[in-house]
């Protein structure tokens, strides 16, 4: 197949020129071996000047028929659009069919909300009595006043904790670093377990300036965190789907709903695009409900 003799460009392009994550680039990839694998079945050997638009609708048409759902499908054609922005800026082609095409109609999928008595409901759930329970609740409230990636939490240093500034120093996307505000409550926690768990542990060769840690002295895992949180949703009794990530979208909306400004929230988060961001603001029924009440001339 002619388009696999660029696959391996692209895959510099995405990992020199984009600074994506490695599981950023595999998705990419991905894609991309999707539509070659489709174009092979379809006994289409095509080179890079000679796709055009309808083989893509072809390709896309033939994820609906697998009932691929809509937001798998607009990921795969953003894997396209990359490759051909690949293209263009290597000037291999002169041409990008992918910007003819539109991608699936998505609904806005408002992300789960805890409200701020249901976090303290979280965190009150924590068994402070357990050699983990300190360690537990300066995550939670590292998460809860940071807006943190897990993948962001797990790799946050000791040495880019500025407490007397208030803030920290976040590794996130792409390597992107970013200075984020971190609360007195969340500084207090995390002092906490340092005094009570963290500085008596045997730690890890190579660990020594991560921040949380595992009982072998090594950082958390991903499935670590989700483990923690999921525990603390069954004991609380809170029936909400909540992840680590719950509490990056309750930080956000927290802060719109507070009247932060969206630009201010978008460097917190991390986002490359204000669009990202702008589904923070969205407002409660009874916010609508009392402004119309109060405002609308034909209300009363």
């Amino acid at each position: 197949m002619k388009l696999n003799n660029y696959r391996r460009g692209f895959e510099s392009f995405l990992k020199l020129e984009r600074s994506l994550s490695p599981n950023s680039v595999d998705a990419y990839l991905r894609d991309f071996d999707k539509f070659v694998q489709f174009l092979c079945i379809s006994n289409l050997d095509l080179g890079i000047k000679e796709v055009e638009a309808k083989h893509i609708e072809s390709f896309l048409s033939s994820l609906y028929d697998l009932d691929i759902a809509a937001r798998s499908q607009a990921r795969i054609l953003s894997g396209l659009k990359a490759f051909y922005n690949y293209l263009n800026t290597e000037e291999l082609v002169e041409f990008n069919p992918t910007v003819l095409i539109e991608g699936p109609k998505l609904g806005v999928k408002l992300p789960e909300i805890l409200a701020i008595e249901e976090i303290d409901q979280l965190i009150g759930a924590i068994d402070l009595s357990s050699k983990e329970g300190e360690r537990n609740r300066a995550i939670l409230e590292t998460l809860y006043s940071c807006g943190l990636r897990v993948s962001e939490l797990i790799n946050l240093k000791i040495s880019n904790l500025l407490f007397d500034e208030g803030f920290v120093r976040v590794t996130g996307k792409g390597k992107k670093e970013r200075i984020v505000p971190i609360g007195k409550a969340a500084l207090k926690y995390i002092q906490y377990y340092f005094e009570c768990r963290r500085n008596h542990q045997l730690i890890q060769k190579g660990e020594e300036d991560i921040v949380f840690l595992n009982n072998r002295g090594k950082r958390l895992t991903r499935i670590m965190i989700f483990t923690i949180v999921k525990r603390l949703v069954e004991v609380s009794g809170i029936t909400k789907n909540v992840s680590p990530h719950t509490f990056r979208h309750s930080f956000a909306t927290h802060l719109v709903d507070g009247g932060a400004d969206l630009r201010a929230v978008q460097e917190m988060l991390g986002h490359e695009s204000i669009t990202t961001t702008e589904v923070y603001t969205h407002l409660d029924r009874q916010y609508l409900q009392d402004a119309i009440i109060q405002f609308h001339p034909r209300v009363n």
